[in-house]
């Protein structure tokens, strides 16, 4: 099973750079989008159907052209459960999970601190998924949450770790990340590569991306209970339809 997660930045943007094309060729069973940007009823969802994706399933943020979240998939899901118990995850559009027999899968947009209210809003919204997440998994243990979450973990895992003042970047940001996955969960990327240099964001400025100045915000965090059928884990750097570039595992 080949799960990919891409920030796309605004799907239909990014459709407008041949993302339909590319989605056809990286051919994932299952695709988790963020910031997404529109509305269902603003997508021509016949183009993810001919593309192989029958069954995508969106959670829109109420505010119009802004957040967001979609999965696409090749197969149908047992259950799909739009937003969960907690405001944002549902206002804005940043939670989304389908369920399959032996694994479930969540897309995931953690707020930006973008400046000191929404800083707050994103902790309280990390304070509130923690707890939602410890809850499911007492009754789904297999579970993969793909997604942006606004964090880097480690020092590796940003071009510069010197900013430590900066929101994404934060001692307790990547401390509540560490925490997380204290908590029974697998961080795919890295369990499977441990070099530096490899990231999924890179600002619009100072040519970032192709001084490879990035952050690896993006994530495929998997239960330990799946550690077992993990395969492989990766960056798809060269995929260029947005500020992001798409993330992947695949189980066995």
């Amino acid at each position: 099973m080949k799960i990919l997660s891409y920030n796309v930045n605004g799907i239909r943007a990014a459709i407008k750079k041949d993302f339909i094309g590319w989605l056809k060729s990286a051919n994932p069973d299952v695709i988790c989008l963020q910031e997404i940007k529109a509305m269902q009823e603003q997508l021509d969802v016949t183009l993810f159907e001919e593309a192989g994706y029958k069954y995508n399933y969106f959670h829109s943020a109420e505010k119009k052209g802004y957040s967001g979240v979609a999965i696409l998939c090749k197969e149908e899901p047992k259950h799909i459960e739009f937003g969960a118990d907690f405001d944002l995850a549902t206002t804005e559009g940043r939670v989304l999970r389908v369920d399959f027999e032996t694994v479930s899968v969540i897309s995931l947009y953690l707020p930006s601190g973008t400046n000191q209210l929404r800083l707050e809003a994103k902790f309280k919204f990390m304070d509130d998924f923690q707890e939602y997440v410890s809850e499911l998994k007492k009754t789904i243990p297999n579970l993969i949450i793909c997604g942006d979450y606004n964090i880097c973990h480690e020092e590796i895992d940003i071009h510069n770790p010197k900013m430590k003042g900066v929101s994404g970047f934060l001692p307790v940001e990547r401390e509540w990340l560490g925490d997380f996955l204290n908590n029974d969960f697998i961080d795919t990327f890295r369990y499977f590569n441990k070099e530096g240099d490899q990231y999924s964001w890179w600002s619009y400025r100072a040519n970032a991306r192709n001084n490879n100045k990035g952050w690896r915000l993006d994530y495929c965090l998997a239960t330990k209970t799946l550690e077992n059928r993990l395969e492989r884990a990766y960056i798809l750097q060269e995929a260029r339809h947005s500020d992001h570039c798409p993330v992947g595992v695949e189980i066995d």
